[in-house]
């Protein structure tokens, strides 16, 4: 019963996403500063929507002869579109988060980790494209890539999309602007490059 939960919280916020989306208004702290990760994502988001649209359009075609295989398929198809546009909408308008007490790690509605400034160690601009499932790492990436490390001084909870915990110390995340990320964080933690 947890789990059709989580799937249908997930459901809920992906659509709510969608109309922030829609209204150009983002999910934000007040005064804290926001840092996309979505922008190279955009592109193979729409083209993933575009081959559900093709797909739908086909199976159209193939189920003409069976009307109610016809609608409840041509149901099924118009909602992963949605979907999909959610998915892409969550990642612009859930931005990662910094202000004055904490960094907010997200990714579309599937993470949201809140990092104590107090607690990171270290940052540093590192990029890298492969991720090895490790015990106490968490790896926020977006096509593959991260561009920030941060090392944690003490372990964060984090909790899975089941809301299995985590202890994490080290976490590498995407962001557009990770040099802007990376200068903002040292401002605000006064640490030393890593």
């Amino acid at each position: 019963m947890t789990a059709v939960r989580a799937l249908v919280r997930h459901e809920l916020r992906l659509l709510f996403c969608l109309v922030l989306w829609m209204t150009r208004r983002r999910h934000l702290t007040e005064g804290g500063l926001a840092f996309g990760y979505a922008r190279g994502q955009g592109p193979m988001m729409f083209g993933f929507a575009f081959v559900c649209v093709v797909e739908s359009v086909t199976m159209s075609v193939l189920l003409r002869d069976f009307p109610a295989v016809h609608r409840v398929w041509l149901a099924l198809d118009a909602y992963t579109v949605v979907i999909v546009i959610g998915l892409h909408a969550a990642s612009v308008v859930r931005p990662h988060v910094l202000d004055s007490g904490c960094l907010r790690v997200r990714r579309a509605v599937h993470v949201d980790l809140r990092i104590p400034l107090e607690t990171i160690a270290s940052v540093r601009r590192e990029f890298r494209t492969t991720h090895a499932r490790t015990d106490g790492e968490l790896d926020v990436a977006v096509g593959s890539q991260t561009t920030v490390t941060l090392q944690l001084g003490e372990p964060v909870a984090h909790f899975t999309f089941f809301g299995r915990r985590r202890d994490v110390h080290l976490v590498r995340l995407h962001a557009d602007d990770p040099d802007r990320l990376v200068e903002e964080i040292r401002e605000s933690t006064a640490v030393a490059p890593a």
